[in-house]
């Protein structure tokens, strides 16, 4: 099962893991010396998202994170930013007759 990125492809990658022994010469010892190079894979930071497809549906994909980032991706909005109804406040007569502030006082 190969695991890449769903949107953008991005795959594993090969490279070298590079054993070293030894002390630096800076730090007083004969220098470092290389004893081993094995291969070895880099992956992708992958994370399992809930989406929203261009189409409108919502889907679970592999993406990598470079991909949510950049905002290629849109995360599924689960619930409705929380929103105040626009209620007008009428005043009351009680209101009216009282003085606003220590300005306002006759």
């Amino acid at each position: 099962m190969a695991r890449c990125c769903e949107i953008c492809g991005k795959g594993f990658s090969m490279g070298n893991s590079v054993t070293i022994r030894g002390k630096q010469k800076y730090l007083g010892g004969v220098g470092t010396k290389i004893t081993g190079i094995t291969r070895r894979k880099f992956k992708p930071n992958l994370q399992r998202l809930r989406v929203t497809l261009p189409s409108g549906a919502n889907a679970t994909k592999l993406v990598c994170t470079q991909c949510i980032r950049s905002g290629k991706v849109t995360k599924l909005v689960r619930q409705k930013p929380f929103h105040l109804p626009n209620v007008e406040q009428k005043k009351t007569s009680s209101e009216e007759s009282v003085p606003a502030g220590p300005r306002a006082r006759p």
